[in-house]
């Protein structure tokens, strides 16, 4: 048989996808999606979310080496938009503000929980460990914890979690008022480096750089160090998730976006004393002042950068929610998509990293 049928057909197959694709970029969608003949639609742009904080330095040296950029390519444009808190975020994530974002665990969750599963996917691991509970001198067990007051960034996010959890372990209460046991008192990490400076607290559950300042500058105790309460002294920090939308719309572009991811890790990795630098340099750019050279080396030293999202982890964080009443029942089937992420890792000769509940 002739192979002209066949050609001739696949060729009109191809006319009507392209048809169809550029159909769908009328509009609203011209301002992100552009097409060529005989390809599929790439997004012109990609808006980026991130934190000007140290435990989303794959972010900050991503963007400040160009390295989101170089991997994007000439086609499509790399915007950024920062943020100080995970429900900003996920609320920018969810109204199309941004594309893809950089985000702690908890607000990842309550965003998937929020949409019933359908504005995001986790595509990628960031950063794990830096977080734990500084308290003052004096305080040396849970027992000492009874009566005091401590702080966690915001109520019901990752660090405030942990801390919760960690309390009910050790048969201590504390509720969402700021009653109990141990009184929690919700407020951003520089009013509770603050606070604890001023003897106004007398502790705080809290990431990095906000760990070491309180160690470093305030001459806390690190009471509890999280990582020593994990499987493998590793947990999820900050990963890296996509909206839905992005992510059916422009799947090449979000591998190229992790690409970029990808290179970041490998640069950190690979040339710390540099990455720090260049995390710092990022940081005073986005907020007006860097950090001291000693809270940034210790920082750094707390952390740990992977693409690896220890999804485990996850989930477990997920069911403490629940245990302290902070999170009703949820099922995560499906919040991870490693597909994209995998399939790089594999092209580069590297393990597979798993979305599986029990490492």
């Amino acid at each position: 048989m002739s192979s002209l049928p066949l050609r001739a057909l696949a060729l009109a197959t191809a006319a009507v996808v392209a048809t169809t694709a550029l159909s769908a970029c009328g509009s609203d969608d011209d301002a992100k999606a552009g097409t060529t003949a005989g390809t599929a639609a790439e997004a012109k742009t990609i808006n980026l979310g991130y934190f000007p904080n140290i435990t989303h330095a794959p972010a900050l040296v991503g963007v400040n080496k160009g390295l989101f950029a170089t991997a994007l390519g000439g086609g499509t444009e790399l915007k950024t938009q920062t943020f100080n808190a995970g429900p900003a975020a996920i609320e920018a994530l969810l109204s199309g503000a941004i594309d893809a974002t950089y985000i702690g665990p908890n607000p990842a969750i309550n965003g998937w929980v929020k949409s019933k599963g359908a504005a995001l996917k986790i595509i990628a691991g960031s950063t794990s460990g830096g977080a734990g509970l500084v308290v003052r001198d004096g305080i040396n067990s849970p027992a000492d914890l009874k009566g005091k007051k401590l702080a966690t960034p915001q109520l019901g996010n990752t660090q405030d979690v942990a801390l919760r959890a960690w309390l009910k372990q050790n048969g201590l209460n504390a509720d969402k008022n700021g009653g109990g046991d141990v009184s929690i008192l919700p407020q951003d990490n520089a009013t509770a480096v603050q606070a604890f400076a001023q003897g106004a607290i007398d502790g705080a559950w809290v990431p990095e750089p906000n760990l070491s300042k309180m160690l470093l500058e305030s001459k806390g105790k690190l009471l509890v160090d999280e990582k020593t309460l994990w499987p493998n002294e590793q947990f999820v920090t900050t990963h890296l998730i996509v909206s839905q939308k992005f992510l059916k719309e422009y799947p090449g572009t979000v591998k190229k976006l992790l690409q970029g991811h990808n290179a970041a890790i490998k640069y950190i990795n690979d040339n710390n004393a540099d990455a720090q630098k260049a995390a710092n340099a990022q940081i005073a750019a986005l907020t007006g002042k860097a950090l001291k050279d000693e809270i940034l080396a210790a920082a750094f030293k707390n952390l740990k950068f992977t693409n690896d999202p220890i999804a485990s982890s996850l989930y477990t964080s997920a069911q403490h929610a629940e245990e302290v009443g902070l999170l009703d029942k949820v099922d995560l089937k499906g919040i991870y998509d490693l597909g994209p992420l995998n399939e790089l890792l594999q092209a580069d000769g590297l393990p597979a990293v798993s979305d599986a509940a029990a490492s």
